[in-house]
């Protein structure tokens, strides 16, 4: 609930950034946003970047092109301490397709993911363990991403601009799963080496 409320708290001040519709016999055009303001605000639940993760982000080349940042949470019923991790993401549409007048489908996403988590029990000490001791870190992770997306498009802002709401989701792993599953087969299946995250993405 906390995330879903900051969630919110991002998106009142953002939307308000879009220009209201003008009247037909208007000649003034729409404000341009500024460069540094978000293009979409995301909400998200799984794969491996908290319970419940809030972030925004920018599209590029005629919105194939997105990066984002995200803040997840993980209470600590779940993790033995509370968790914050903060996710950057890269991701790659090549296609979309129009269902309908209000519909859009983008079939496959692509990208690559980087995260931090602050908050583990024990992330160890300095000079506590050799430096060859673990080959891993216990806060960073990275990985690929694999997905898809709905949206629906039909929500007019302005005469030459409407926002989209989308409904995604995103097949993972990371580089601890990987590495061990090559270095021995059996020590995880297959399903095991994936995460699984849904969410939404509010273009502005």
């Amino acid at each position: 609930m906390r995330m879903l409320f900051l969630f919110l708290l991002l998106a009142l001040p953002l939307t308000a950034l879009a220009t209201p519709p003008l009247p037909p016999d208007s000649a003034a055009a729409p404000a341009a946003k500024h460069w540094y303001h978000p293009r979409h605000l995301m909400l998200q639940t799984g794969g491996g970047i908290g319970m419940v993760a809030v972030g925004a982000g920018y599209s590029y080349w005629r919105q194939r092109l997105s990066t984002d940042i995200l803040v997840g949470y993980v209470p600590k019923q779940h993790a033995g301490t509370e968790l914050t991790i903060v996710t950057l993401k890269a991701s790659y549409s090549p296609v979309r397709l129009p269902l309908g007048a209000d519909w859009q489908l983008t079939p496959l996403t692509v990208g690559a993911y980087g995260s931090y988590t602050h908050g583990l029990q024990n992330p160890g000490e300095p000079n506590q363990y050799p430096d060859d001791y673990y080959w891993f870190s216990r806060t960073l992770r990275y990985g690929p991403l694999l997905g898809s997306s709905i949206a629906y498009t039909a929500w007019p802002t302005s005469p030459d601009h409407s926002r989209s709401l989308a409904f995604y989701y995103e097949v993972g792993s990371n580089d601890l799963y990987l590495h061990s599953y090559l270095t021995n087969r059996h020590s995880l299946r297959p399903s095991q080496l994936l995460t699984l995250a849904i969410g939404l993405k509010m273009n502005l």
